[in-house]
């Protein structure tokens, strides 16, 4: 199944204006006639209005997971058609809210429109489909929510968009890719998720009462304190230096130590977007050590972002979530063998 939510690869260039504009899904697959080549029965939906990639939404979410849940047993594979500004996003939050999924859902998508000559979207599209296609011993050989771009499939929350110019525009940094596209489609099956073919369970609680904080120096005790006095605030992501460092001021240890006593989440990610955190291993991160920060090791902010949606939407309790953050439970972060 083809979902289309929107996106440059959805979009065309009007011959009169020369101004991009959506395009109704039946045209985008007009102008890739190779579809009917592949040996693959096609069907395909369509978001109606399409969707930009700067408006989607949990709503957006809650909508993909549900369509895929109820034509789970009716297809072998998902592909969906994104705009690559929040691909990373939703790629990540899918991967959370379809649990003990056994079949790919692939997204895909293009940095220039398909009506466009030296466009991505048909090669990126027929891959992506292929990939989803894919058997070995009549088992899927990606069972597990991915993204496609360029040559690479990469771990949907293992994502991240690095380039706004290039047909590369997406990385995965802390982890292997799961396929490479060339002559040939190489697979890795060392670092894919073979999950249990077990029933599928669709998450679609999510609670967005969730912050972003990230420091920089002269960072000031009002701004930070604004931060955390915002109403119904659940948890809050702290975007640190390096290993997940942070000024050791008095006020700052004071001020999540405070949050943290009051039932609000902290998670600790890097800025940097290769690495992982690691608390104690300097000075600097103690004082979060101490506030009740909790690791968010090597994730990326998508995957940060939406997993703590999807928890905080199932759970009331605070500890529980917090429980729940400190372990992988879609291959998010890679965690010590020792901290295991």
């Amino acid at each position: 199944m083809l979902i289309f939510t929107g996106g440059t690869v959805s979009m065309g260039e009007n011959p009169d204006t020369k101004a991009l504009e959506p395009l109704d899904h039946k045209q985008v697959l007009a102008y890739i006639p190779e579809l009917q080549m592949m040996d693959v029965n096609i069907a395909s939906v369509s978001f109606n209005p399409l969707v930009d990639s700067s408006e989607i939404k949990p709503t957006t979410w809650i909508k993909l997971t549900e369509t895929i849940a109820q034509n789970y047993d009716l297809y072998d594979g998902f592909v969906i058609l994104h705009g690559t500004d929040t691909m990373a996003y939703s790629a990540s939050a899918l991967s959370f809210m379809l649990e003990n999924l056994s079949k790919p859902v692939i997204f895909t998508g293009s940095q220039l429109p398909v009506r466009v000559l030296r466009s991505d979207a048909k090669e990126n599209l027929l891959t992506a489909v292929e990939m989803a296609t894919a058997e070995h011993n009549n088992l899927p050989m990606v069972p597990e929510v991915s993204l496609f771009f360029e040559d690479e499939l990469i771990r949907g929350n293992r994502s991240t968009k690095k380039n706004t110019e290039n047909f590369d525009a997406f990385a995965s940094y802390n982890y292997p890719v799961l396929a490479k596209s060339g002559v040939h489609i190489k697979y890795f099956p060392s670092e894919i998720h073979y999950g249990k073919n077990t029933t599928l369970i669709a998450h679609k609680q999510l609670d967005t009462n969730i912050a972003i904080l990230k420091l920089f120096p002269g960072i000031q005790e009002k701004f930070v304190n604004a931060v955390f006095s915002t109403e119904n605030l659940r948890a809050v992501i702290i975007e640190t230096f390096g290993t997940g460092n942070a000024p050791k001021d008095e006020w700052l240890y004071r001020c999540l130590k405070r949050a943290n006593e009051a039932g609000t989440v902290l998670l600790n990610i890097s800025q940097c977007r290769a690495g992982s955190v690691e608390m104690g291993r300097y000075e600097t991160s103690l004082n979060l050590l101490k506030a009740g920060v909790i690791s968010g090791y090597d994730m990326t902010l998508e995957a940060a972002v939406t997993k703590l949606m999807v928890l905080l939407g199932e759970n009331d309790r605070a500890e529980t979530v917090k429980e729940l953050l400190r372990y992988p439970i879609r291959g998010e972060m890679t965690v010590p063998e020792n901290v295991l």
